[in-house]
């Protein structure tokens, strides 16, 4: 069976993880460098995350942060995974927006999502509440009618440099989102690769409902999460500890920690909670030698009919995770490094 694997885009999302004993403009930077290697690699698109106070992430301005990006790089795609629809104002964003693609002419994506501030009082500082996620499908509809210039909301009102120019959107979304996709004829990222079967069953009702337009003749799958290569499958698997213990932490402190070292954590005593979630957390991903991934990757292409790997891994140890980038862009064929 010939390999589906070099027939699809390879992406990367960064989310200006902080690492222990590091501070948040040096994280920054590292996203700025990741970006310019990425590029160097053959990855496709590299794009920036939307988090608000938390400590274990330095990315809180995705457009401004992507403008960085632009402008060290000259050819790889930049974006956002995702400006957080319902913390903005449609208008904004849209203008944002139009200054980066009038910056950078055919190079920038608009990755949008539906979640709000990360705990209450987070929402409070933005002005926003949990309902507020319930309007983002008018929120989109209203954001793509100032990229167009055909919104009647507010007449006379006009985004600007935006209106007109060719700025492509995605959503970014589990369950109910697809369906705002689809209805708004987008293309679909859509994360938590380690929940196989609702991830496929929201990709197929993504592909039925989807209806053409614009933006999109055909529905386009972009499926998103973790993938860790190494030269040995206990190596790759050790990069994904500091992630999955930050992850359980911030579900039993409410807060995300910075990235510690997996020795660190390999010796923390946890609590059976912690312990739970943490195993939680390192189960179903993808990880292996280059041999490995490429079979799982290419299983869940196939089963997935994604048209992208859009990849999220994130790790203390800055240079294991370069070397993870640069064996997953072998295996996908995009480079000979």
């Amino acid at each position: 069976m010939t390999s589906v694997i070099p027939k699809t885009r390879f992406s990367i999302l960064d989310r200006s993880r902080t690492r222990q004993g590091h501070d948040a403009p040096e994280a920054l930077r590292d996203t700025v460098r990741l970006a310019q290697q990425a590029e160097a690699l053959g990855y496709h698109r590299f794009w920036v995350s939307e988090h608000h106070s938390v400590p274990g992430v330095a990315g809180s301005a995705p457009t401004v942060l992507a403008a960085a990006v632009a402008a060290a790089t000259s050819r790889i795609r930049v974006g956002t995974g995702g400006v957080m629809l319902p913390n903005h104002q449609p208008l904004v964003v849209a203008e944002q927006f139009g200054v980066l693609e009038s910056l950078f002419p055919g190079r920038i994506d608009m990755g949008l999502g539906r979640s709000v501030g990360f705990t209450k009082l987070i929402r409070k500082a933005l002005g926003r509440d949990k309902e507020d996620a319930e309007d983002f499908g008018d929120q989109l509809r209203l954001l793509l009618g100032f990229l167009t210039g055909e919104q009647r909301t507010y007449p006379q009102v006009h985004a600007r440099p935006a209106e007109g120019l060719h700025i492509p959107p995605y959503v970014l979304a589990t369950g109910a989102g697809a369906d705002i996709a689809a209805d708004a004829g987008l293309p679909l990222v859509i994360g938590d690769i380690r929940g196989r079967s609702r991830m496929l069953a929201a990709i197929q009702r993504y592909r039925d409902r989807f209806k053409p337009s614009r933006w999109a003749d055909a529905p386009y799958v972009v499926i998103s999460g973790s993938v860790a290569v190494a030269d040995t499958a206990e190596r790759a698997r050790r990069l994904l500890i500091p992630e999955a213990w930050s992850m359980a932490y911030s579900r039993t402190h409410g807060v995300f920690p910075p990235l510690v070292p997996a020795e660190e954590t390999e010796a923390r005593e946890m609590t059976p909670k912690e312990r739970e979630l943490y195993e939680s957390g390192m189960r179903g991903q993808l990880y292996g030698t280059e041999d490995e991934v490429a079979g799982a990757i290419e299983e869940l292409i196939s089963k997935s009919g994604a048209d992208e790997v859009l990849v999220t891994t994130s790790t203390y140890d800055r240079d294991a995770l370069l070397d993870s980038y640069r064996g997953l862009a072998r295996l996908a064929g995009l480079t000979s490094a």
